[in-house]
């Protein structure tokens, strides 16, 4: 059994006094929206290229903790200052920042987002929202008192797919939903080749800050090009959340909101092929019972997730046998049909031998970036804030909590924010911050 360092309280609940402003400052200097990125490479080229785009906005400020992964912004914007830090950044350019996109590892997501909603700014961050279950409630807190506009970086939830599955389950193609399975290829570990931390850490590149990119996190050696960073960080649990937490938000998304599932779970329980203090396992199992809700059979419904290429039984669902599944997606079961929605694919319906053949609607894509930047400036919240998404990341965290005590039912009360049955197993819903990194109250 795992056990954590040090037994952390729960953190305090946050209380956030400025007003959120009415209008973006940008309406008032060049009638665009003023954005800062904070991660500008991979991911956060991405998430600020699509911003970019939008007609009105206007890049005014980068960050990266390596100024090695700039080159891309420096291009695209020459005259916006690059900071290292961000917190830097915020001092220097607040007053004139309106929002900004987190595309960073997930262990330095909630540290980012906090400071920039406590300052009154608008707030793009990638999945999954938080590192921890303690941070995800002070985000949702802050959504609350602050009033800026908020949107989680799982950008298929506005793909036609996954919008037109979600309207289809909503409007009762296969009855009330019984149960879901989802699934996913990707694996736990094995994007830095380590299962342990290296034995002759090398120095870190004169770009990069290591002391910023550890940030929130208990220091380590630099380690080498493949271990962290930039690309390894997701198999450690001090920094990312194996396969769950990389594509939990992405493939439960439209599970979430084809039921309208707005609760935490009831209780959670977990299998996998093996883990240590460090790495998260190859393959995990886990198993979901949830609160009902007007679209589901029952008063609870179970949901279960597999990765690292294990597929989930057909059997109970109205798949013929010798149809096959995609490598990653969702079944949800229902009283008179079956839906697969595939990874970013077209769903696909499956009806009882008696059941009515029914057709559905295919909705448009919406741009999810566009669709946050017009938020921001017209003030009405679009979906998958943070609300939405902290409710989401809570249960791909809390699945990560139960993969540590393998085999063990963890019962939660989402209200208390509490594993009930397990005092141990509480520890982990927040984490030791390093000194000088604790989220502001």
């Amino acid at each position: 059994m795992l056990t954590r360092r040090t037994f952390l309280q729960t953190t305090a609940a946050t209380t956030f006094l400025a007003a959120a402003p009415a209008f973006v400052r940008g309406q008032n200097l060049n009638s665009k929206l003023q954005l800062a990125g904070i991660g500008c490479d991979g991911k956060g080229w991405s998430d600020i290229k699509e911003m970019a785009d939008h007609p009105k906005t206007h890049h005014i400020a980068f960050c990266d903790v390596d100024l090695a992964r700039t080159a891309k912004v420096k291009e695209l914007q020459p005259d916006a200052p690059i900071f290292q830090d961000f917190r830097e950044m915020l001092e220097k350019m607040g007053d004139k920042i309106d929002g900004s996109t987190v595309s960073t590892p997930d262990h330095m997501h909630a540290r980012i987002t906090s400071d920039l909603m406590q300052m009154g700014k608008h707030v793009y961050c990638q999945k999954p929202l938080t590192h921890n279950v303690s941070e995800a409630r002070h985000i949702r807190k802050l959504t609350k008192d602050s009033g800026v506009i908020t949107r989680l970086g799982n950008q298929i939830h506005s793909h036609s797919y996954y919008r037109t599955a979600a309207k289809a389950i909503q409007g009762g193609i296969i009855g009330k939903v019984k149960e879901v399975r989802s699934w996913c290829a990707a694996t736990g570990h094995g994007k830095s080749g380590y299962i342990d931390r290296p034995n002759n850490p090398i120095a870190p590149p004169e770009t990069a800050n290591w002391e910023l990119w550890v940030g929130v996190a208990p220091m380590r050696p630099y380690g080498d090009v493949k271990c962290y960073h930039p690309w390894g960080w997701r198999d450690w649990q001090d920094f990312g959340n194996g396969a769950l937490g990389d594509f939990g938000c992405h493939i439960f998304d439209p599970v979430f909101t084809a039921i309208k599932q707005d609760q935490g779970p009831l209780d959670v329980v977990a299998g996998h092929t093996g883990m240590n203090d460090e790495v998260w396992p190859a393959q995990t199992h886990v198993k979901y019972t949830f609160p009902g809700t007007e679209l589901t059979s029952g008063k609870t419904i179970p949901i279960s997730w597999d990765d690292g290429g294990s597929l989930p039984s057909k059997g109970g669902s109205h798949i013929p046998g010798e149809v096959g599944l995609p490598s990653s997606g969702s079944i949800l079961i229902g009283e008179t049909g079956t839906m697969v929605i595939p990874h970013v694919g077209a769903p696909k319906v499956y009806f009882a031998k008696d059941a009515k053949q029914r057709d559905f609607e295919t909705l448009e894509g919406l741009n999810h970036y566009h669709g946050w930047v017009d938020g921001c400036i017209s003030g009405e919240q679009p979906s998958d804030g943070f609300e939405y998404g902290g409710n989401l990341t809570e249960a791909v965290l809390l699945g990560n909590i139960a993969v540590r005590y393998k085999g063990q039912k963890l019962q939660w009360d989402a209200e208390k924010m509490k594993i009930t049955n397990h005092e141990e197993a509480n520890a982990w819903l927040s984490r030791e911050y390093r000194d000088g990194w604790k989220l502001k109250s």
